[in-house]
């Protein structure tokens, strides 16, 4: 079989990839190593991640907030095992509206390992051991992420766990330690403290999510610590160790000291890395650098002009709704068109509760660029909506040139942020200034006059409910 393009990996970046190639005419085929498709989102990030932060949520608010609305309860409990199958469900359905969706754009969905017999012509070696050959004009590269580790972490997925395995444990961790309080490491420690885990989070760094802007790190630790967590910040794991029934944490203190956790669980979430394994690349004349990921120019075509790579296997961000933008342009490009991707405009999120959602410069980055800026801020607990619902913690933080008053960052924590900060990305992909959003009317009572109130702090320190 000849395919126009080649997609293999089926994660969002391949499947969005695949399926714009289709709208626009080309005959295109997906490759996916497992019989589900989605990639880690779907299957074992994204998805399952949020369906149990939803449920941990609602077990949380069940048991400490539902007294004060007027809503009595008797005899509440965690049922972990419903939790599990629930998220089950939910990744589930979700696979399988991917599964139609191929069908429906005449995407030929193909099964098994793919790998590069020449730059033209892939092998899929299915998990019966027979082989398939297909070839394509086009390629892309769309195979993800795996948790990364190091030797002194040895993951053995029964004690020493990944994201992965904590989506799927049988029992609620008595003590959890996790290893790395960054997007990974607090959406999944929060996910277990709320629902009975002592949790002690281990961070090389000096803070909570430290590739965010300082102050979000702070807010999120400030409402992690009220579900009864430690921290143990810019200090070095040296050993895990499983010993049966418990795991202990060699550590090496910010003041050069030693000191072991003991725990029934360690999560290792230390970041990712990226997926080429069994691509057989050098038979397509590709190569990866130090860090593993395929190098790509601005058209994200690799050195072999017609293959390309996107999402976590290339540099930036390893986002799902970054491989998504990725995917659709390739597939514009390959066709001719002029598509654009504006990378400092492509918001990350947090989805603990408060949610955290950030987009454009940090604090931290303007200052070490040089670009004069002015601050401007708004705390939930001013917010009628806020209070009325009861999540008060948390604020919104907007940086703007201090010239211009061009929108330079927008940094949220709270309440529905992961939701809320598409206005930013709007109003920033527009060059809209701070006054420009404050001038705009926000119906009230709601989470967004937060955004509203903070440009208004940020121009001429105007804000009215503060």
């Amino acid at each position: 079989m000849e395919y126009d393009v080649i997609v293999i990996g089926s994660g969002p970046g391949g499947y969005t990839g695949a399926i714009r190639c289709a709208q626009l005419g080309l005959k295109t085929a997906i490759i996916e190593k497992y019989q589900a498709l989605g990639g880690t989102c779907l299957n074992v990030g994204c998805i399952p991640s949020k369906a149990l932060l939803d449920s941990s949520e609602h077990y949380y608010n069940a048991a400490h907030t539902f007294a004060e609305h007027g809503i009595k309860l008797n005899d509440l409990q965690v049922d972990l095992a419903q939790m599990i199958t629930r998220k089950a469900s939910v990744v589930d359905q979700t696979t399988k509206g991917i599964a139609f969706l191929m069908k429906k754009n005449k995407i030929d969905e193909l099964h098994g390992l793919g790998s590069f017999v020449d730059p033209h012509t892939i092998k899929i070696t299915k998990e019966d051991g027979s082989e398939q050959i297909i070839k394509g004009k086009n390629i892309i590269i769309a195979t993800g992420s795996k948790p990364m580790s190091f030797p002194s972490m040895p993951i053995d997925k029964k004690r020493v766990i990944t994201s992965t395995e904590a989506l799927t444990l049988k029992e609620i961790p008595k003590h959890l330690i996790v290893i790395g309080a960054g997007v990974i490491g607090a959406e999944l420690g929060s996910v277990y403290a709320r629902i009975g885990s002592k949790v002690s989070f281990v961070e090389f760094a000096d803070s909570m999510i430290p590739t965010m802007d300082k102050t979000m790190g702070k807010e999120l630790q400030k409402s992690i610590k009220k579900l009864g967590a430690d921290f143990y910040f810019s200090h070095k794991v040296t050993k895990v160790e499983n010993t049966g029934d418990e795991v202990v944490v060699s550590i090496d203190t910010s003041k050069g000291e030693q000191i072991t956790l003991t725990g029934d669980y360690c999560l290792v979430s230390v970041g990712r890395r990226p997926y080429t394994d069994g691509l057989n690349l050098e038979a397509a004349g590709l190569k990866t650098d130090a860090r593993g990921k395929v190098e790509v120019d601005n058209y994200l075509r690799t050195s072999v002009p017609h293959i390309y790579a996107l999402g976590d296997v290339i540099r930036g961000a390893m986002l799902a709704h970054k491989a998504e933008e990725e995917g659709t342009f390739i597939a514009e490009t390959i066709v001719g068109q002029k598509p654009h991707i504006h990378y400092r405009l492509i918001p990350g999120v947090v989805y603990t509760w408060p949610e955290v959602a950030s987009v454009g410069y940090t604090e931290e980055e303007v200052k070490q660029e040089g670009i004069p800026y002015k601050v401007g801020s708004f705390p939930f607990k001013a917010l009628g909506r806020a209070r009325a619902s009861m999540d008060v913690d948390g604020l919104v933080k907007v940086l703007a040139h201090k010239e211009t008053d061009e929108i330079l960052g927008v940094h949220m924590i709270g309440a529905r942020t992961a939701d809320m900060i598409a206005e930013a990305v709007i109003a920033m992909e527009f060059r809209a200034s701070a006054e420009d959003v404050s001038r705009m009317s926000h119906a009230h009572p709601t989470y967004t006059e937060a955004f509203k109130e903070a440009c208004l702090a940020a121009t001429d320190n105007r804000a009215i409910n503060m």
